[in-house]
């Protein structure tokens, strides 16, 4: 009987199915292909070329999905633009990009003045840097662009570099502009490289070390500044160019010496060109809910009074200085000085990290507002490249500015393509509109620029209101705002961020130190000194710190826990040790004096030379006995002590005991650290805490730590704290497991070693 009869036609099925599997299987390995002869390998190369050829076919396709994902993390662009709800988004984004750009055109002609360059390339730092971050950038709703701060951090360097001035004559001011566009192009690239580094390394945390007191401070600080350069333009002054600490001392007493030179003409033109501004902000802030946008205030002004300019005659007949020609078009790509560097690389961190501070800030407030995520090292980049690119096409550092931010949402704006529709703006006006521009009078672009100041300068009441709140908070706004203006930009935040941090260290140098008790019928333990309810637990002390130990306060913890405890440790351990020398010092004389008595009685013959020898020896043992009662206890008071007690003392020999000694015994005899606090341990925490057990365990008191966090036990195995003398034994999950355990071990419990060295 054949194989497929005996095994049925169910088998025969199967074994039908598994050799169509085979054969799939076969063809599949070799690709449906015919055997290859040893010619054909020949040609088609070395054997084992069909697995490389997956390999690499597999390795590029993880390199192009890493490639992939890379992109679209640093191109966010790509992530959101497919998917923009047109309909929804498109109609609110227009019309906030157009109400941005009303408010970008003479915030960029202004904001050129106070970094001391030419009026057009605040157009072009309108441009350049917004459409790069509309592409990078994941925050939807700042507006980058030249901002006050930005402006006047940038004017100190290159009014430092490329001064009006130089050894008493003055420089032509062609050459000086094209000198401080060099100066502050090359800037915007060092910034741009210092941002964009700092994000790929993902360093956007540095902008923590800026508290909210320090910022805004520091900005404070920088609308004073902004506003003193102001007012050589407001008064139509010419002053000399001051750089460095004191500046703005120098600078306010030059102008207030030089007022009577002032010209009316323009002294009025900026009066009343402030006064209508304010009075446009004031009924926008008015109407804001009727007014379906705010009413562009700043770009009427510009053109009231570039056609006020132009047809009265301002320059020519009243002297008033004007914008002068602004060139139109975009210009080449330039390649920054690099020679300049090593002179400019301080500014430019410094610049770098205010930059990223104030739309970092801005940006995570409106994300919180409208629930989305933003990401700080991705905006250190987009931040980076739009300075980058800028600083390239000849702009100056940029951040974002809040008063145009808060227009871009209020209006409507829902993402960055409102920024991109504001730059397509500005661009239509460097290439056509601008030149149209060339009869503004300065003196309006300054009355611009100080009403804009209007939102910093209400932080000076910031100092009422961190008085009644916080008055560390408060010391660090007022050193950043004398530090900023007395040492100028650059120096005030420098010294700013390291009091800031000074101060950090000094608080937890001094932090608050408690005993604790336990709160009646509950396994919870507070302050004694702060709620009446809570009772010292007797013979237990519970001491607890509100602030990690580390080496800058490690002495201060255990000088404050010896402290609390009520008893003199130190004072005990010393006298300890000298009644204990005392005794060694008087054992070794009477064994001396034994001594040299045998000597003699083996030296002497005789009953009676012998009896003498053992009188003496008796009477010098009476002498004795008064000077060595206090260090001496006898066998039955030591087992009435240790009847007493419950176990027999294994930490100190027979003698050595404080009330052995006469010393006086502290009133509890366990000790238990709260180390909930503690959030990391460095060796000088190490070695503090084995010489508070070393301490304690000499005045007969067992230390015990309690509700340590698994980090910091981890540590505390790393450092080698436990061995034979610390067991984990003295480690407890909670401050009520470590009570408990000490209640039932009045004493230090039986398998505790008898000493800790002392570090």
């Amino acid at each position: 009987m054949g194989l497929a009869d005996a095994s049925g036609p169910r088998d025969t099925q199967a074994l039908l199915s598994a050799t169509q599997a085979v054969e799939l299987r076969r063809r599949d390995y070799h690709m449906e292909r015919p055997l290859l002869n040893q010619e054909h390998l020949e040609e088609l190369g070395r054997w084992g070329s069909a697995p490389r050829t997956r390999q690499w076919r597999t390795w590029l396709q993880c390199s192009h999905a890493r490639a992939r994902a890379l992109l679209l993390q640093h191109l966010p662009v790509l992530v959101w633009l497919p998917r923009y709800p047109v309909r929804d988004w498109l109609l609110g984004d227009l019309l906030s990009g157009m109400s941005v750009a009303i408010m970008q055109l003479p915030q960029g002609l202004a904001y050129a003045l106070l970094a001391g360059l030419p009026p057009v390339f605040g157009l072009y730092s309108s441009f350049y840097p917004v459409f790069i971050y509309f592409l990078f950038g994941t925050s939807r709703h700042i507006s980058v662009g030249t901002f006050a701060v930005m402006s006047v951090m940038v004017g100190s360097v290159t009014e430092s570099l490329a001064p009006q001035t130089l050894n008493d004559s003055t420089i032509n001011e062609t050459t000086r502009d094209a000198e401080r566009v060099r100066v502050a192009s090359t800037l915007s690239v060092l910034v741009g490289l210092f941002q964009v580094g700092l994000g790929l390394i993902h360093f956007g945390f540095l902008v923590t070390y800026l508290s909210e007191p320090l910022v805004r401070g520091y900005t404070t600080a920088a609308a004073v500044q902004v506003f003193v350069s102001q007012l050589k333009y407001v008064f139509g002054l010419h002053l000399s160019s001051h750089s460095g600490p004191l500046s703005l001392i120098y600078t306010v007493l030059e102008v207030c010496r030089k007022l009577p030179q002032s010209k009316v003409s323009t002294v009025v033109t900026a009066a009343v060109a402030g006064v209508v501004l304010l009075v446009v902000k004031l009924l926008n802030d008015k109407l804001q809910r009727q007014l379906p946008m705010p009413i562009p205030g700043e770009l009427l002004m510009l053109i009231g009074a570039t056609g006020i300019s132009y047809g009265m005659g301002l320059k020519h007949i009243f002297g008033v200085d004007v914008v002068g020609n602004i060139s139109a078009g975009l210009v080449p790509p330039v390649a920054p000085n690099t020679q300049l560097f090593s002179k400019l690389v301080g500014s430019a961190f410094t610049i770098a990290v205010v930059g990223f501070a104030i739309a970092i800030s801005l940006g995570k407030i409106f994300a919180l507002r409208h629930g989305y995520r933003v990401d700080s090292n991705q905006e250190l980049v987009a931040l980076g490249l739009s300075n980058l690119v800028g600083g390239i096409f000849q702009c100056f550092p940029v951040s974002c500015s809040m008063s145009r931010s808060l227009v871009q949402e209020s209006t409507g704006g829902n993402s960055q393509v409102a920024g991109a529709i504001s730059s397509l703006f500005i661009l239509l006006i460097i290439v056509k509109l601008g030149e149209l521009f060339r009869d503004l009078p300065k003196a309006v672009l300054a009355a611009i620029i100080i009403v804009n100041l209007k939102g910093m300068l209400r932080q000076l009441s910031d100092v009422c209101s961190l008085w009644k709140a916080n008055r560390a908070d408060l010391l660090i706004w007022l050193v950043t705002f004398a530090a900023t203006i007395l040492l100028n930009l650059d120096l005030g935040l420098m010294v700013s961020v390291v009091f800031s941090l000074l101060l950090v260290v000094v608080r937890t140098q001094m932090p608050h130190y408690s005993i604790l008790g336990q709160v009646p019928n509950t396994d919870i333990y507070r302050d004694v000194a702060e709620y009446s309810e809570a009772k010292e637990v007797p013979g237990v002390k519970v001491f607890r710190s509100s602030a990690t130990v580390y080496f800058a306060n490690a002495d201060f913890y255990s000088d404050a826990l010896k402290q609390r405890c009520g008893v003199d440790v130190d004072f005990l351990i010393s006298q300890k040790k000298k009644l204990l020398k005392k005794r060694e010092q008087l054992k070794l004389k009477q064994l001396q004096k034994e001594k040299k008595l045998q000597k003699q009685a083996a030296s002497s013959k005789g009953a009676s030379v012998s009896i003498n020898v053992n009188t003496s020896l008796e009477d010098m043992r009476s002498n004795n006995v008064e000077d060595c009662k206090v260090m001496q206890v006898s066998p039955g008071d030591k087992m009435e002590d240790a009847t007493a007690n419950g176990q027999e003392d294994s930490k100190a020999p027979d003698g050595s005991t404080l009330k052995a000694l006469g010393l006086p015994q502290p009133d509890f005899h366990s000790l238990i650290l709260d180390l909930g606090a503690l959030s990391f341990v460095d060796t000088v925490c190490l070695k503090s805490l084995k010489n508070i057990f070393h301490d304690f365990r000499e005045i007969e008191v067992e230390v015990y730590m309690a509700a340590c966090h698994s980090p910091v036990v981890s540590q505390l195995e790393v450092g080698h704290f436990f061995d034979a003398s610390i067991t984990k034994k003295h480690l407890f999950a909670s401050v009520h497991d470590a009570v408990t355990f000490a209640l039932q071990h009045p004493r230090p419990v039986p398998d505790s070693p008898v000493s800790v060295t002392r570090l």
